[in-house]
C-alpha cells in the first residue's frame, strides 16, 4: 500500500510526518492491505498560523482496487488528533464499504477458515 502525504504551507516537518504517517497507516489499515492500493493524506491548517478550536484538517482518501475511492475527514486542534480521527473514520468507512462487498459479491479473500492446517493448530 502506497501512502502519499500532501500538506499546506502551515504544516512543518513534512519528511518526518511522511514516515510517521506511512508507518501508522500501514499498521492501522493492515487488514485492508489486499484491497487498498494507495492512501492519500491531505493535512491543512485552515486558519494559517492562527490558533483555533479545530483549525487542523486531515482528509484521507483510500483507493480501493476496482472500486471508487472512499474519503474521510476530521477537524481537530492538532495535526495528530486530526490525523488519528480521520484514520478512525476511514477504518469505519472501509469496514462498511468492504463488508457490504463481502456480503453481496462473495469476494475471494484470504481466510484461515479455508486453511486446514491453521484450524488444526
Amino acid at each position: 500500500m502506497q501512502v502519499q502525504v500532501n500538506t499546506s504551507n502551515g504544516i512543518e516537518n513534512k519528511d518526518t510526518l511522511e514516515r510517521w504517517a506511512t508507518d501508522y497507516l500501514n499498521e492501522a489499515l493492515a487488514r485492508f492491505r489486499q484491497d487498498i492500493t494507495r492512501v492519500e493524506v491531505q493535512l491543512r491548517d485552515t486558519n494559517s498560523g492562527k490558533s483555533g478550536a479545530e483549525d487542523k484538517r486531515c482528509m484521507l482518501e483510500a483507493r480501493i482496487s476496482g472500486r471508487d475511492p472512499v474519503a474521510a475527514t476530521h477537524h481537530a486542534p492538532s495535526q495528530d488528533e486530526a490525523f488519528r480521527g480521520a484514520t478512525q473514520r476511514l477504518i469505519h468507512l472501509l469496514d462498511h464499504t468492504l463488508g457490504k462487498l463481502d456480503r453481496h459479491q462473495h469476494r475471494d479473500r484470504d481466510t484461515i477458515r479455508r486453511d486446514v492446517n491453521a484450524i488444526e493448530e
